[in-house]
């Protein structure tokens, strides 16, 4: 539950930072944004590699590491190119309002993106459950015992 809180937690930081941005905004207003984010990212990034290593055997945490990190520079490189180019669509560095015009909707979508990954991540393992095949179950069994 800690890693959709974290998700959570950075979707409304985000959120909060692309509402309260302007030209003029200070950074003291900005703060509590970063901290909201900032808590969210730690309740996520950190446990993540542990639930990521818990769900495979010992002699495959090399590949679930070296797969996890593989995912997330991945991600990384898509959310840089995807809001970038929402930024470079709706604003630019011009001026102080033309750089607010395309920061505002860029961060709103990157935002969208991790509200969605939280409701994917609550929603998804209960569609697996339930997709389970009953074959299935005595072969989960016989890993635990061997």
């Amino acid at each position: 539950m800690g890693l959709v809180t974290g998700l959570a937690l950075q979707a409304i930081g985000l959120g909060w930072l692309a509402a309260v941005t302007s030209p003029t905004v200070s950074y003291l207003t900005l703060v509590p944004a970063f901290v909201v984010s900032g808590v969210g990212m730690s309740l996520f990034f950190a446990p993540v590699a542990n639930v990521v290593l818990g769900s495979v055997r010992r002699d495959q945490e090399g590949i679930a590491s070296g797969a996890n990190n593989a995912i997330r520079e991945l991600g990384g490189v898509f959310g840089i190119a995807v809001l970038g180019a929402v930024f470079s669509a709706r604003g630019g560095y011009a001026s102080g309002t033309a750089f607010v015009s395309g920061l505002a909707p860029a961060v709103w979508v990157g935002g969208a993106a991790v509200a969605a990954a939280a409701a994917a991540a609550v929603l998804l393992p209960r569609l697996r459950r339930a997709d389970a095949s009953p074959a299935a179950e005595p072969a989960r069994e016989l890993d635990l015992v061997g």
